[in-house]
């Protein structure tokens, strides 16, 4: 697919067509990257998307357990308070 760079304002642009976003799957916040000869855009990766569904899914098989078994220190046996 071809496509011309248009001003808009003091910028220059590219209309992408509504299905090639969709195909590429692209929504929202986009990552730019330059490189000779060519532009990259990619979807703005969050660094703890689908944790939420995940441990949900863990809880439900019962697999969010500790793995090793507590150890009990000094505060564990003695009354303190935070000061």
């Amino acid at each position: 697919m071809r496509a011309r760079i248009i001003r808009i304002g003091n910028s220059r642009g590219v209309r992408l067509p509504k299905l090639l976003l969709n195909q590429a799957q692209l929504d929202g916040e986009v990552e730019l990257q330059a490189e000779p000869g060519r532009l990259i855009i990619r979807s703005v990766k969050r660094p703890r998307a689908g944790w939420g569904e995940a441990a949900r899914r863990m809880r439900e098989r019962e697999e969010d357990r500790l793995l090793d078994a507590p150890t009990p220190t000094r505060f564990d046996q003695e009354e303190w308070e935070w000061r």
